[in-house]
């Protein structure tokens, strides 16, 4: 991975222009699973079953896998800030078509819209923030920006649950295009050119396939985040499912799981440049072990232990999302973009899987199965974490450089 020459040291402007790009990856996913807290009263405003809205989350994150494939081919050449700047503006008008949305179809529409910007917006990022810093800087540079990813996944959810709640569904997807419009401002005042030149075409895709370490990678992310998102998908019914647990405490232990995943990912920054593997496997291992306790006991549990279960669920989930993007970077080294490209494809394919997979269980079964179900895969993506070397040594040789 080739890092600006020209970013010596750690200046003010490239801190906030990380975390300008955390901004836009925490919006970008916020945007991407919003209806997870919005299911029930989106389905009642659309005429529809909380099944056919949860599915938006999986058309999104399917569209999105494909856009991160074409990104990867065919604009690895273009300017990366402008390309951001461009897809901020047309995320800020697919929430703005969301929030308008008076029909199930229409809302698809505009998720689509979104979704497409979504899959290149990924292809980018992470290559984007690498360049920005010195190469000493490379892992606290991913840790933040993707710990947007993190925050949303966790954080944005019961946000925008709360926002549904006391203003309306649709002042959701307002206050995300309103985050999209500040994020662009910001990726326009404080990013700087990016002039690296990254690798395109069929070709480049094809060397990365080469690496059985990173496949091996894909596999876990591919398992885990389907695992995460079954459960994750339909937490909000789970929660309001619970006999011991009132309607109004739902947006409280949905904090409790974002405050827990913030906490994960300050974690993970401290430690991730030199124990990478073991935050990866903890936090599997401990994600696993939840969702199986959840799925097992949850009916009879009371709001403090069902606090505690989602506060530890969130934390190794944060943990997650980081590790493996980092490790995907690491493995890649000059290969970082189509890596990347292709890692954003797995990771929306098992979103979309899992969203669809979460659908199925609850219809066929019930939500105690969903989560065992889910714990169980996810303990499986261990095999594969557990048996991919640390030998990272063109990445070693770049930092040393």
């Amino acid at each position: 991975m080739s890092i600006s020459e020209n970013s010596q040291k750690m200046t003010l402007r490239i801190w906030l222009a990380l975390f300008v790009l955390a901004l836009s990856t925490f919006n970008i996913v916020t945007t991407e699973l919003a209806p997870i807290g919005l299911l029930t009263p989106m389905a009642n405003a659309l005429a529809t079953s909380e099944s056919y809205i949860g599915m938006t989350v999986s058309l999104y994150a399917w569209v999105g896998a494909l856009s991160a494939l074409v990104a990867s081919v065919f604009l690895g050449a273009v300017g990366k800030k402008n390309l951001l700047i461009a897809l901020s503006i047309v995320l800020a008008v697919s929430n703005g078509l969301a929030a308008s949305a008076e029909t199930f179809e229409s809302l698809m529409l505009a998720r689509v819209i979104g979704a497409v910007a979504h899959g290149a917006f990924w292809s980018i990022i992470g290559v984007s923030a690498a360049s920005i810093v010195p190469s000493n800087y490379i892992g606290v540079a991913t840790s933040i920006v993707f710990g947007g990813v993190s925050v949303a996944s966790v954080f944005g959810v019961p946000i925008s649950n709360y926002i549904g709640m006391h203003i309306g569904w649709r002042s959701a997807f307002m206050v995300m295009s309103g985050l999209s419009v500040l994020s662009l401002v910001g990726i326009a005042s404080l990013v700087p050119q990016i002039s690296e030149k990254s690798s395109v075409g069929i070709g480049a895709i094809k060397a990365v396939f080469k690496s059985s370490s990173l496949i091996k990678i894909y596999f876990a992310t591919i398992l885990t985040i389907s695992a995460h998102f079954t459960a994750f998908t339909y937490i909000e019914p789970m929660l309001n499912s619970l006999t011991h647990i009132s309607e109004e405490f739902v947006p409280v232990l949905l904090l409790v799981f974002g405050v827990a995943g913030i906490a994960g990912n300050v974690i993970t920054a401290l430690f991730i440049d030199k124990h990478l593997k073991t935050i990866a496997v903890l936090s599997v291992l401990f994600a696993a072990s939840m969702l199986v306790l959840i799925g097992e006991f949850h009916v009879q549990w009371y709001q403090a232990h069902i606090g505690t279960a989602l506060a530890i669920w969130g934390a190794t989930a944060s943990c997650i999302f980081v590790a493996l993007q980092t490790w995907v970077l690491r493995l890649a080294s000059e290969q970082a973009f189509p890596a990347s490209a292709l890692y954003v494809a797995f990771f929306n394919l098992a979103i979309g899987i899992g969203a669809s997979l979460g659908a199925w269980l609850v219809a066929s079964y019930n939500v105690s199965f969903l989560y065992i179900f889910a714990g169980v895969a996810m303990a499986l993506s261990l095999v594969f974490i557990t048996i991919v070397p640390m030998n990272f040594e063109n990445v070693q040789r770049t930092q040393e450089a």
